[in-house]
């Protein structure tokens, strides 16, 4: 798959808006400081956009905190809330949110993982929408919900890899792990929300803002000088036995915007295997040891 088959610009939208069959819009309007998007929503998105949820729709919970704070929901409850969003297999969808992705990635990733086949996310989302001088609407995302007929749909779960603390330990030992939070919080220098500093050994910082350049992704020759500075092959792509590289190993706080760095390496070909239960869930096991300072690709 190509960048365009995970990514797709504000021009590219709008015509795909006035057409036959036009995408169903998700609007993600996410951060970790205003988790609650709803209220962003409904001043203004972009014209028949359904607004989600990523605590309620996008993560389930958990009583065990090794499984994180954003656990993945369930595959019952979130085929539930795919079927709310009137979509099925085939169905074209974008996600957005205020414009970075960080939010909307983990759309993107959930809903590859269940089987949607076309999911791209907006380039600059809302933000590059509204600078276009595009179209947008007001109104709340009840009212918003109570205009989609709910589908039949069928998940597939397990179209994207994850893996548990075992495998991510693991493959940060024999392969390639990358972690997505802020630099200061990967070296243990910071960290406002989990239960210890540090990151898991062998991993290395790639913070998901890298991925942007004025709130856009890169170009893919940006991307690729990224990812092969952390000692990615950037040129081979994926699958083992094939002459490709094993799966890069992804995680960050709580499972979110770890699926940023998963679509940007998607753009390049690259696969990926999520950690869901990120930091947040190996810190809550003290059995885990916790690494410090700033570690080196090994190849460098």
């Amino acid at each position: 798959m190509s960048r365009a088959d995970h990514l797709i610009t504000v021009d590219q939208l709008a015509a795909e808006r006035m057409s036959a069959s036009p995408p169903v819009l998700l609007d993600v309007r996410w951060s970790l400081q205003q988790p609650d998007g709803s209220g962003a929503f409904a001043a203004g998105h972009i014209p028949g956009a359904l607004y989600v949820s990523l605590d309620d729709d996008l993560a389930g919970s958990s009583d065990d905190a090794r499984e994180g704070r954003h656990p993945l929901p369930s595959p019952s409850r979130f085929e539930q809330t795919v079927r709310s969003w009137g979509i099925e297999a085939a169905t074209p969808v974008v996600v957005y949110d205020a414009g970075p992705g960080l939010g909307a990635a983990r759309a993107w990733w959930l809903l590859r993982w269940a089987g949607v086949g076309n999911v791209r996310l907006l380039d600059g989302g809302y933000a590059a929408w509204t600078q276009a001088e595009r179209e947008v609407e007001a109104g709340s995302a009840e009212h918003a919900a109570a205009e989609v007929p709910a589908s039949a749909f069928e998940i597939r779960p397990g179209q994207l890899p994850v893996t548990d603390a075992d495998g991510i330990a693991e493959l940060a030992a024999s392969g390639t792990v990358i972690d997505a939070r802020a630099p200061e919080r990967y070296a243990g220098e910071s960290e406002p929300l989990d239960s210890r500093a540090g990151h898991i050994p062998g991993a290395l910082s790639a913070p998901a803002p890298g991925n942007l350049s004025d709130g856009m992704f890169l170009e893919e020759d940006g991307l690729k000088q990224r990812f092969a500075a952390l000692g990615i092959d950037v040129e081979a792509g994926s699958g083992a036995g094939e002459g490709g590289q094993a799966p890069v190993g992804v995680y960050c706080g709580s499972g979110v915007t770890a699926c940023h760095n998963a679509l940007a390496l998607a753009t390049l070909g690259i696969d990926s295997v999520l950690y869901a239960p990120s930091w947040s869930g190996w810190s809550s096991d003290a059995e885990r040891p916790a690494a410090t300072g700033f570690e080196e690709p090994v190849d460098s």
